[in-house]
C-alpha cells in the first residue's frame, strides 16, 4: 500500500500549509503529494538516509548547545518541502522590501541624521539610548548609500488565519543562508522527480548577489573592484560552516581578526606577498567584540583601529554597526510607526500583537495574563530566554513575573501565534519505514540592501522537530526544509 502517507495525518486546529480545512489539499501542493503518495516507505526511508549521507559527507552541521549527544550535529533537513505560490510570495516580497527599506531610514536617521523619529515622538528617545544594541560610536560613521542592513533576516509566521506576520527583525549579522542552499542543492539530488514537476525560483544565485551589494557599499577611495573579505570569529563559531561557505560562494578570502593590521586608518589584510589593502568587510562579528580599542579590550577576534578606518571613509562594514538597536524586540513594536513615518505607507505585513511591559497599564494586562502569552528578553536571540505561557510550569511563571517587575524595560510580552504547520516526514521504526506528522514552522527570508532591496526567493524554513513546541529555532533543536517559491505565468499565476 503506497498511498496511506497522509492517511493517518491530523491537521489540528492550525493553519495546515497543505490542507485546506475540509482536508482538501491545496492546488500548489497536489502533484507534490500526489508523488510522495506514489514513493514506497522503504524508499522514503532510503532518501532519507541518502539525505543523511550527503550532508553528513559535505560537513554541514549546526551547533546546539547543550545537548547530551555533544554540540555539533547534522543539520536536519526534512524530505517534504514548504511550497509558496506566486501570488503569496509577491505580498510577503513587498512586505519585506517595505520593512527593510524603514529599517535603513531609521538607522541611517539615527546616527548620521537628524533623529527626526526621536525628536517627533514617533519612539521613545529614552526607549532607543537605553536598548543593549544602541551604540553611540556609530554616531557620524560613513554608510555608503544608506545601506545600514546589507543583509537582513526577517522572521515571518503565519497564524491561525493564515496571515502572514513579521515576528521579528534580524539585522546584526543573521544566519542561515548557506543552509537555504545547501537544502536546495541536496533535495533535487535526493527528489529529483519531485523537483522537476515544479518550477521552483532558484536561490542559487545569493552568493552574486551577496557580492554585488558589498561592492555597492565600496568607499570612494576603494580601488576597482574593491578588496572584500569576510571576517569570521574562528572555527569554533557555531556558524563557522556559513562563514566559510558565502566567502568561496563569494570567491574572496575568509579571514579572523588576527589577519587583518590596522596602518594610518586604513585596513590591510596580511599575505605572502605583503599588506594587501581591504575595502569592504562583511562581518560575522558582534559590535562588542570589532575593535578591542573602541569596545571589549580583552576580544581577541576583532581588529584594533577598525572602527577609526571605518570613521575615515576608507573601509565599509556590513553589517553596519549599531544595527542591533533595531533588533531590539521593544523597538520592533515600533516598526510600523516608522514605516508610516519614514515611507508615508500602510506597513503591509503586519507585526504580532505585542505588550511594552514598562507602561504600567499594558504590564498589568500581561502579567495577569502571563499563562496566555509569551515573554521574551528584548536583546537575546537563537530562541533563549523565551518563556510561553500555557506551556510554563508555575515555577518558571513565577520566575518570569519576578523578571518582569525588576526590569520592566528588559521585556516584552506578546499573544502567542499559533504558527501554521506543515507535514513533516519522521522516521517510523516500529514500521520500519517514516510516518508524516503536523510540526509548527517559520520562515526566515533573506533580503540585500544593494543597488536596490533584493528578497531571495523562499527563505529558511524552520521546523519544530519536538512534537507540539512552537520554538522552531536551530540553535533550540529545529529543522529546516527547503523553501519552494513557484514562477509566475504572464498572468501572475504560480506554474
Amino acid at each position: 500500500m503506497t498511498s496511506d502517507l497522509f492517511t493517518d495525518y491530523q491537521r489540528g486546529d492550525f493553519f495546515d500549509e497543505v490542507f485546506d480545512p475540509q482536508g482538501e489539499i491545496r492546488p500548489h501542493y497536489r502533484p507534490l503529494v500526489e508523488r510522495l503518495r506514489a514513493l514506497p516507505p522503504d524508499e522514503l526511508l532510503r532518501r532519507a538516509r541518502l539525505r543523511d549521507t550527503i550532508l553528513r559527507n559535505l560537513g554541514i552541521t549546526f551547533a546546539v548547545y547543550g545537548e547530551a549527544q555533544g554540540i555539533e550535529r547534522t543539520w536536519p533537513l526534512d524530505l517534504i518541502p514548504r511550497i509558496i505560490p506566486a501570488d503569496e510570495w509577491r505580498h510577503v516580497e513587498r512586505g519585506l522590501v517595505q520593512r527593510v527599506r524603514a529599517l535603513n531610514c531609521f538607522l541611517e536617521d539615527l546616527y548620521l541624521g537628524e533623529r527626526a523619529a526621536l525628536r517627533d515622538g514617533v519612539i521613545p528617545i529614552w526607549l532607543v539610548q537605553s536598548s543593549a544594541g544602541f551604540c553611540r560610536e556609530a554616531y557620524g560613521i560613513p554608510v555608503p548609500r544608506g545601506a545600514h542592513c546589507v543583509v537582513a533576516g526577517i522572521d515571518v509566521v503565519r497564524d491561525a488565519c493564515g496571515t502572514y506576520r513579521v515576528l521579528e527583525d534580524n539585522l546584526r549579522t543573521p544566519s542561515g543562508v548557506s543552509y537555504v542552499l545547501e537544502n536546495r542543492a541536496t533535495l533535487t539530488r535526493v527528489l529529483p522527480l519531485v523537483f522537476a514537476q515544479h518550477r521552483v525560483r532558484p536561490v542559487n544565485h545569493y552568493g552574486a548577489s551577496l557580492l554585488s551589494a558589498l561592492r555597492n557599499l565600496a568607499p570612494a577611495s576603494a580601488s576597482d573592484p574593491p578588496r572584500i573579505v569576510v571576517l569570521t570569529p574562528g572555527i569554533y563559531n557555531s556558524a563557522y560552516f556559513e562563514h566559510a561557505f558565502l566567502a568561496r560562494q563569494m570567491g574572496i578570502e575568509l579571514v579572523e581578526g588576527r589577519d587583518l593590521v590596522v596602518d594610518d586608518h586604513v585596513v590591510f589584510m596580511r599575505t605572502t606577498r605583503g599588506l594587501s589593502r581591504v575595502d569592504v568587510i562583511y562581518r560575522r562579528v558582534d559590535d562588542e567584540f570589532l575593535d578591542p580599542a573602541v569596545f571589549r579590550s580583552d576580544s581577541i577576534l576583532g581588529v584594533p583601529g577598525l572602527l577609526a578606518a571605518a570613521r575615515a571613509g576608507n573601509v565599509s562594514l556590513a553589517n553596519a554597526i549599531g544595527n542591533g538597536v533595531a533588533d531590539d524586540k521593544a523597538v520592533y513594536a515600533y516598526v510600523p510607526a516608522l514605516i508610516r513615518f519614514y515611507l508615508g505607507e500602510e506597513p503591509i505585513l503586519p507585526n504580532v500583537e505585542t505588550y511594552l511591559l514598562w507602561e504600567p497599564d499594558q504590564r498589568a494586562k500581561a502579567l495577569s495574563r502571563l499563562h496566555e502569552l509569551v515573554i521574551k528578553p528584548v536583546d537575546a536571540s537563537g530562541g533563549y530566554g523565551i518563556v510561553i505561557g500555557p506551556k510554563a510550569t508555575e515555577e518558571e511563571l513565577a520566575a518570569v513575573r519576578k523578571a518582569v517587575e525588576a526590569k520592566p524595560r528588559g521585556y516584552i510580552a506578546q499573544e502567542v501565534v499559533a504558527l501554521s504547520r506543515h507535514p513533516t516526514l519522521l522516521d517510523d521504526a516500529q514500521r520500519d519505514g517514516c510516518r508524516v506528522e503536523g510540526r509548527h514552522i517559520d520562515l526566515r527570508p533573506f533580503v540585500l540592501t544593494g543597488e536596490k532591496i533584493e528578497v531571495i526567493p523562499g527563505g529558511l524554513t524552520r521546523v519544530a522537530l519536538r512534537k507540539d513546541s512552537l520554538v522552531v529555532n536551530s540553535s533550540q533543536g529545529g529543522g529546516s526544509k527547503d523553501t519552494w517559491v513557484l514562477a509566475a505565468d504572464e498572468n501572475g499565476e504560480s506554474v
